[in-house]
């Protein structure tokens, strides 16, 4: 009998996509699918709480800094989601961004600054949170 269970095998729970417009108005789309995996998986108050924060902070990024409110160019989300966790996956069609150098939010001279916090938002909401190489993708994952 042959075992189909290596180590290198990940177990996937089911797996949502959606493309975004880039407007602010795809927001919506993505809270009402958090919304809905929310109810569908249990989701405890404070992970919902989180995913939804850190998602459309990512999301919102993605269509403002990345594709730069063209609604040409897309906002891909993903999510792979089960009973425990969930990985999102946001990625956008600009260039990316240098996320190692980015300003310290808490900096005194940045606290009055109306922008400035979503990296920070995402790094400390998420469960993990993984960018790409060019700064175009974010992963971020939440357990529950």
């Amino acid at each position: 009998m042959q075992n189909n269970t290596s180590p290198d095998s990940v177990q996937t729970g089911e797996l949502y996509t959606l493309q975004l417009p880039s407007t602010l108005e795809s927001i919506t789309v993505l809270e009402n699918l958090i919304e809905e995996i929310a109810d569908k998986f249990k989701v405890s108050e404070d992970a919902f709480a989180n995913m939804m924060t850190c998602l459309n902070e990512a999301a919102n990024n993605a269509i403002v800094h990345g594709n730069k409110l063209d609604p040409d160019k897309k906002v891909i989300v993903n999510a792979d989601v089960d009973a425990k966790r969930s990985v999102w996956t946001i990625t956008d069609e600009g260039e990316g961004f240098d996320y190692n150098h980015l300003p310290d939010p808490t900096a005194e001279e940045n606290l009055e600054k109306p922008t400035g916090r979503g990296v920070f938002i995402l790094k400390h909401l998420a469960d993990q949170c993984i960018f790409n190489s060019s700064g175009n993708e974010v992963e971020l994952h939440f357990k529950y």
